[in-house]
């Protein structure tokens, strides 16, 4: 009998891609004395009524953050999918997305499935898509208490299956997202070969929260090092949200699976932050199935640094190199 050889497993791509600057040393200790100190409060609140009752409270930023407009030159499209809403967002240089159907970047926002949304993020995801030259499709999943991570990820599929319906090419949309819409983003390529659905042309995360254990990540010394997220709050999530009585299913969290066939992954994350372990084992799953795949430790960054890219050269940074990644993938 012959047997076949198994290719080795790969090792994943670790790049140091800079050096803190001022600000991004700055920012750090802000962080923890401002928005770190209220959201390790919020934690001690622990669960019950309380803490469903602190999740509709959290859900208040997206007024607000309405104020949040744009980078000059973007043009926005609303469009109602299912049980919930997305948008386009694209530079006037580029054709309009309903009429060109060339290419797509399917966004997922984080907010720890708890908060976030259109108005949080359409600054940053309009910044990601033009650094990329191509239009961007910001999705506004249900999340908790409202809705379960399994509808969710059926959000999320929805606004993929959409895209093809569409006429767009699965190989020229590229799934991305940030914190808990970055593990989300994993979530929906697996589902996609779980459901029959083409894969998508390459997958970028930044800080993705991958999973709902938090035991290696309680292992971690990021654990104290994190510049405003308490472990603690994602616990509390995981525990009070997505469990169901009490179950925590381990098929919910990307990093259980296995990789195999996945497409080109780029991943970035801080190396301070506590959701770095959750990065680190993405990148091994995508190593052992020969997916390729870049992790991008940036020094000191705060959590998704990217959006104060109005004020941080590393953010900025950090944004071209997720469009140069994506121009790569096109090309």
């Amino acid at each position: 009998m012959t047997t076949t050889a198994q290719p080795e497993p790969s090792s994943p791509t670790v790049e140091p891609p800079n050096q803190a600057s001022i600000g991004t040393r700055i920012a750090h200790p802000l962080l923890r004395a401002t928005l770190g100190l209220g959201l390790a409060t919020l934690a001690l609140i622990g669960g019950g009524s309380r803490f469903e009752h602190v999740l509709r409270v959290t859900r208040l930023i997206e007024l607000p953050a309405a104020a949040l407009v744009p980078p000059s030159g973007t043009k926005r499209r609303t469009v109602r999918l299912g049980n919930f809403r997305a948008e386009w967002l694209w530079h006037d240089t580029l054709p309009d997305p309903g009429q060109t159907q060339d290419s797509a970047l399917l966004y997922f926002h984080g907010g720890g499935f708890i908060s976030g949304g259109l108005n949080t993020h359409r600054r940053l995801v309009a910044r990601i898509g033009r650094a990329s030259g191509m239009p961007a499709f910001n999705v506004d999943y249900r999340h908790l208490p409202d809705a379960h991570f399994t509808e969710t990820l059926d959000d999320a599929v929805e606004s993929y299956a959409y895209l093809l319906e569409q006429g767009f090419r699965p190989e020229r949309i590229i799934v991305s997202g940030d914190s808990a819409g970055g593990g989300l983003a994993f979530r929906l390529a697996l589902a996609t070969r779980e459901r029959g659905l083409p894969m998508p042309g390459a997958i970028s995360t930044i800080a993705p929260w991958a999973d709902f254990d938090s035991t290696t990540r309680d292992a971690h010394p990021n654990r104290y090092r994190d510049s405003y997220i308490p472990t603690r709050i994602l616990e509390l999530i995981a525990r009070h949200g997505v469990c169901l009585d009490g179950e925590l299913d381990l098929a919910w969290s990307p990093v259980n699976h296995d990789f195999t066939g996945l497409p080109p992954v780029l991943i970035q994350v801080g190396s301070t932050e506590c959701l770095l372990p959750d990065a680190e084992m993405l990148a091994e799953r995508c190593a052992r199935a020969n997916v390729p795949v870049q992790l991008q430790i940036w020094d000191r960054a705060p959590h998704v640094h990217h959006v104060a890219a109005d004020l941080l050269a590393d953010a900025r940074a950090a944004i071209h190199d997720l469009g140069q990644f994506h121009r790569r993938i096109l090309a």
